[in-house]
C-alpha cells in the first residue's frame, strides 16, 4: 500500500455491543455482508484523539478529536470496517476526508479532556443538513495491556486493515490502512448521553458494552479504489 496520509491515534475508546446480524443487514450497501463473531454482529463506537495528520511529505499536519459509529463487514475483496458516521472537530479535516475518502464525515463541536476519574469525550454534531448526535462519556484503562490472540473477539473488533464506503451513486469503494496490532486494556465506560445509535436509525442496543482501551497507534493510509 503506498501511504496517501499519515497520522497518530491516542487514546482510543472501543466500545462494541453485540446485535442480531439481521440489525445490521438491511443498512449496508450491496456487495458488502455481514461479518459475525459466534453469530453475532456488532454495533461500536470508536473515540480518539487524531493527531497530525498531514498528506505524505507534509511536516505538519492537523489534530482533532473524532467519533464514529461502525459495524464489521466482509465482501470478496475480504473483512473491513463499514462507518455510519464520522464526527470530527475539524471543518478542513472533514472536507478532505469526505473528498478524499468518499467517508460520512460531519462536523462536530467536541471537547476531551483529562481528569482524574478518566478522560471525557463530549461530542455535538453541528454539520447544516445531518441529524442531531450528541455523545458524552468518561472511560478509562483499567488494567495491564492484553495479548490479543489472532481469533479472539477483540481482535475480530479491532484488527480491521480495511474499509467500506458507497459514493452518493450508489458504488461501492474500499480503502486500505496500516498500523502496529493495538495494544488493548480493560477499560471502565461511564455513559452521560449518547443518540449516535438513534441517529443512524438503530435502536439501543441492550446491556452492556465490551469495552477496550488503547494508548494508540501510528497509522497511514492510502487512496481508496473501486470494489468491481
Amino acid at each position: 500500500m503506498r501511504s496517501l496520509l499519515s497520522m497518530r491515534w491516542d487514546d482510543v475508546l472501543f466500545a462494541h455491543w453485540p446485535v442480531d446480524p439481521g440489525v445490521v443487514a438491511p443498512t449496508l450497501p450491496d456487495g458488502l455482508d455481514v461479518d459475525t463473531h459466534d453469530g453475532d454482529a456488532y454495533l461500536g463506537i470508536v473515540g480518539f484523539r487524531m493527531r497530525s495528520i498531514r498528506p505524505r511529505g507534509v511536516p505538519v499536519g492537523l489534530s482533532f478529536p473524532e467519533l464514529n459509529l461502525r459495524t464489521y463487514v466482509r465482501s470478496a475483496a475480504g473483512p473491513g470496517v463499514y462507518f455510519y458516521n464520522l464526527d470530527a472537530a475539524d471543518p478542513i479535516g472533514v472536507t478532505l476526508a469526505r473528498g478524499l475518502f468518499r467517508l460520512p464525515y460531519y462536523r462536530a463541536k467536541m471537547q476531551v479532556e483529562d481528569r482524574p476519574d478518566g478522560i471525557r469525550f463530549r461530542s455535538r454534531r453541528t454539520h447544516r443538513g445531518a441529524s442531531s448526535a450528541r455523545f458524552d462519556a468518561t472511560y478509562r484503562p483499567a488494567g495491564a495491556a492484553d495479548t490479543v490472540d489472532s481469533d479472539s473477539l477483540d481482535a475480530f473488533l479491532t484488527e480491521r486493515y480495511r474499509f467500506y464506503t458507497e459514493s452518493d451513486g450508489g458504488r461501492l469503494y474500499r480503502g486500505e490502512v496500516d498500523h502496529p496490532p493495538w495494544e488493548l486494556r480493560d477499560a471502565t465506560l461511564t455513559i452521560r448521553e449518547n443518540t449516535l445509535f438513534e441517529a443512524n436509525g438503530f435502536d439501543r442496543p441492550e446491556g452492556d458494552p465490551r469495552v477496550r482501551y488503547s494508548p494508540g497507534s501510528d497509522v497511514t493510509a492510502g487512496r481508496i479504489c473501486r470494489v468491481p
